[in-house]
């Protein structure tokens, strides 16, 4: 039994040093893994033991990840779940955290916005808000809330975290996601957003338009300050931020996985190329933006969580375009 467990964990962690490497790696992982989750089934049949089927699971879990298979997430956590409560999994081995996090995860990206935000307050009872993971999966519980367009649920989230005394100690990116969270809060929902106007415009003029510092948060940046600057009709930051957008979509959203992401800059092009006209803007848009909401979310391996779907924001962008310019 020992043996077979040793050969399923061989498997398991030469997945793992996989996963840690470069894309084109990766690619290879996600070719091997069908083989890899066989091979561990067959060891779990012939010792049932829980070191074997955690390494399944895990198998499993990173497969689903890699292809954006989320349904596929919300059913394997949700069978760990039950087998949990029916007793059949060693409560001190089993890290059902770690499954909590997964499933609400999954739920945000399979846009089960409604489900999810029944399991994360419940989930988020068994994290000590001391815990970086209290954090981390409150980063999942807003991001659903914002997707739900509950802006007032989002603020009291949000509230939460900033009055945490253990804020504090987080990392600085843990900060800088956080400041950015917030500021999309504040951009959507000013009037209800505990964040002055003031602050809000230092805080836009301070981020840099993208960083090494900054690799997971650039697009959401970029998107940011666009919109900010839309808003107030301000041409001369706008066309600079417009070129941005080209560049960064060049350089570095060619990976088939980033389609949503450059589906949605050029939608945003279009209101600068447009001249800010609305009608030309929905007319020219409806081919880009029926083509953003046929394009499912990516696997994490490829690209980040949308702090507001883009569906969402184009929405929001053409309502932008509606208003009177609210000055430099």
């Amino acid at each position: 039994m020992l043996l077979i467990e040793n050969e399923a964990g061989h498997i398991f962690w030469e997945a793992k040093m996989l996963l840690a490497d470069r894309v084109r790696v990766r690619q290879n992982l996600l070719n091997k893994l069908p083989e890899f989750i066989q091979q561990t089934e067959e060891y779990y049949k012939q010792a049932h033991t829980f070191r074997i089927y955690d390494y399944l699971y895990k198998l499993r879990l990173m497969q689903q990840e890699l292809i954006g298979d989320y349904e596929g997430i919300i059913q394997t956590t949700a069978s760990s779940e039950k087998l949990y409560q029916r007793g059949k999994l060693n409560a001190k081995r089993f890290d059902r955290r770690y499954n909590m996090y997964y499933s609400v995860y999954a739920h945000l990206q399979a846009r089960h916005v409604r489900q999810g935000l029944k399991l994360a307050p419940e989930y988020l009872k068994a994290f000590h808000r001391s815990s970086g993971n209290w954090f981390v999966l409150l980063e999942l519980y807003l991001t659903l809330a914002m997707h739900a367009g509950d802006y007032a649920q989002a603020n009291e989230l949000l509230n939460m975290v900033f009055q945490n005394p253990f804020y504090s100690q987080l990392r600085d990116s843990a900060h800088q996601r956080w400041e950015l969270y917030r500021a999309y809060h504040h951009f959507i929902d000013p009037e209800n957003s505990p964040l002055r106007g003031l602050h809000f415009t230092q805080f836009m003029q301070t981020l840099p338009e993208h960083s090494r510092d900054k690799q997971g948060l650039n697009v959401a940046i970029l998107i940011l300050q666009f919109l900010h600057y839309l808003r107030l009709r301000d041409v001369e930051a706008l066309l600079p931020r417009l070129e941005g957008l080209r560049k960064y979509a060049s350089k570095h959203l060619r990976n088939p996985a980033a389609q949503r992401t450059k589906l949605f800059f050029r939608l945003l092009q279009l209101t600068v190329k447009e001249n800010f006209d609305i009608k030309a803007c929905e007319r020219k848009g409806q081919p880009l933006f029926a083509r953003l909401e046929q394009t499912p979310m990516p696997g994490e391996a490829f690209a980040g969580i949308e702090i507001i779907p883009y569906e969402n924001l184009w929405q929001q962008t053409l309502q932008i375009l509606q208003m009177p310019s609210e000055g430099r």
